[in-house]
């Protein structure tokens, strides 16, 4: 499968919009000595649900369309974000997934969004991707700005900032890093609206043919945010794993499309059936202990479109959303 698009200019845009409106976004702008600019998105100042829904459409690239609405497919939490793509292979793997490891001392953090597809490092004379997932998507972008978003509660340190800039290529002038807290409004939205990305990772851990994905989307409920990191980032998952439906549109048999659909759902994994938080905790805090295919969505559609017929399997579980939500 080849790929043309640049997710950096795709969601240059996007970015400038946060930057414009960032009081009426209630964000924080910091432009460092080295040139960086740092979006605080719930760090230091409120944030918010439209923030979050901006950031998430970052994270994909400039591939993806996010909307937040009232949806009745949940008992008691109707506010609910809808993901879009028609590029999801690119949009949630090739940017939206949180797959580089960051880490100075005592601060460690993931990225995600496009400067993931930038980012390479220098092996045996040669610049290699710095994450192999690239090797497989064909894929490396380029251009003269990029973004990525962090998962975190501090702004990361000038170490990290060098980093990310030198592996991308650029002087820091031309980076710009959102760091969006676990806790916030804006961290909430952002996270949950990975909810088709964790059916593309998984469809891919499943080794489903990236290239017969060809449409998708996905929604979730919005989390109601928790001021303690486990909990938060507890809530931001079950979303997902209790409440999450996701339809994909692929190519190939019947068969296959019947078999990836079985597979998907979390129900399947046998760490399902507890809130996150309490599953994080009987593994000493530890996620490399935690079943990987746990991660995915509570429900899935999958529409073999040669045929024409669809599979669903997988349920929704109000009872165990309330437990994690607080109700």
């Amino acid at each position: 499968m080849e790929y043309t698009a640049s997710v950096n200019k795709l969601a240059a845009p996007l970015v400038e919009q946060l930057l414009g409106q960032a009081d009426k976004l209630r964000l924080g702008i910091t432009r460092l000595d080295n040139g960086c600019t740092i979006i605080d998105a719930g760090i230091n100042v409120p944030g918010g649900l439209e923030a979050g829904r901006i950031i998430a459409e970052i994270c994909m690239g400039g591939l993806g369309t996010v909307t937040i609405q009232h949806s009745p497919y949940t008992a008691n939490w109707p506010l609910s974000v809808t993901v879009y793509s028609s590029n999801p292979v690119l949009s949630c793997l090739g940017s939206q997934y949180a797959g580089w490891s960051l880490s100075h001392e005592k601060y460690y953090a993931l990225g995600s969004g496009p400067a993931r597809a930038m980012a390479s490092k220098l092996k045996e004379n040669q610049r290699e991707p710095v994450e192999e997932l690239y090797k497989e998507l064909a894929y490396r972008d380029e251009g003269g700005t990029a973004v990525l978003v962090i998962e975190n509660d501090a702004i990361p340190p000038l170490e990290i900032i060098e980093k990310v800039a030198a592996a991308c290529q650029l002087q820091p002038a031309q980076l710009t890093i959102i760091v969006t807290p676990t806790s916030s409004l804006a961290g909430g939205v952002q996270v949950v609206s990975r909810v088709l990305e964790v059916a593309m990772h998984k469809a891919h851990a499943l080794h489903f043919p990236l290239e017969n994905i060809i449409d998708g989307s996905g929604s979730a409920p919005i989390c109601p945010p928790h001021p303690k990191f486990v909990k938060a980032m507890g809530r931001t998952n079950d979303a997902i794993l209790f409440a999450g439906l996701v339809h994909l549109f692929v190519k190939g048999d019947d068969a296959a499309a019947e078999k990836l659909a079985n597979a998907l759902p979390s129900s399947t994994s046998k760490d399902y059936g507890k809130p996150f938080a309490e599953i994080f905790k009987q593994y000493d805090y530890d996620f490399f202990k935690i079943d990987a295919m746990l991660f995915s969505p509570a429900s899935v559609i999958v529409t073999a479109v040669e045929s024409g017929n669809s599979f669903r399997a997988g349920k929704l579980d109000n009872a165990l959303l309330d437990q994690s939500f607080g109700a």
